[in-house]
């Protein structure tokens, strides 16, 4: 029964992967308008960011619209499909659960930061 279950799931991601990532394209915000000075500071502070997540998930989708809607250049990698990247995030981050935002602070300490409400919160604190 149990398997039944996984593979339902599995299907309904399936067919609801290719809407999901159109409906990502078709509103996504357009970007905040920043002098160059501006956003030069603003890249090399997203420099120190990374969010892993999984490409599909709507969480994910949500935190990627909100870095698009403020012109954040923020790495994303892909903890579904990337292996080392999965690995990372359950050894340092704790977990594997996204989205994650993993943040370097000037002293080389990391924080990682789950919940896209919080991740959302913290990028517009930051940089709304």
């Amino acid at each position: 029964m149990r398997i039944l279950i996984r593979y339902f799931f599995r299907l309904v991601r399936l067919i609801l992967t290719p809407f999901m990532l159109i409906g990502e394209k078709l509103s996504t915000p357009k970007g905040v308008e920043r002098s160059s000075e501006q956003q030069a500071k603003v890249e090399e502070e997203c420099q120190q960011l990374a969010l892993y997540q999984f490409k599909t998930c709507p969480f994910c989708i949500k935190v990627r619209k909100h870095m698009a809607g403020l012109s954040l250049p923020i790495e994303t990698r892909d903890a579904q499909n990337d292996n080392a990247y999965r690995q990372e995030l359950a050894q340092e981050g704790g977990r594997v659960k996204v989205p994650c935002l993993k943040i370097t602070q000037d002293d080389g300490s990391v924080e990682w930061m789950y919940e896209s409400s919080d991740i959302n919160a913290y990028l517009t604190r930051r940089f709304g």
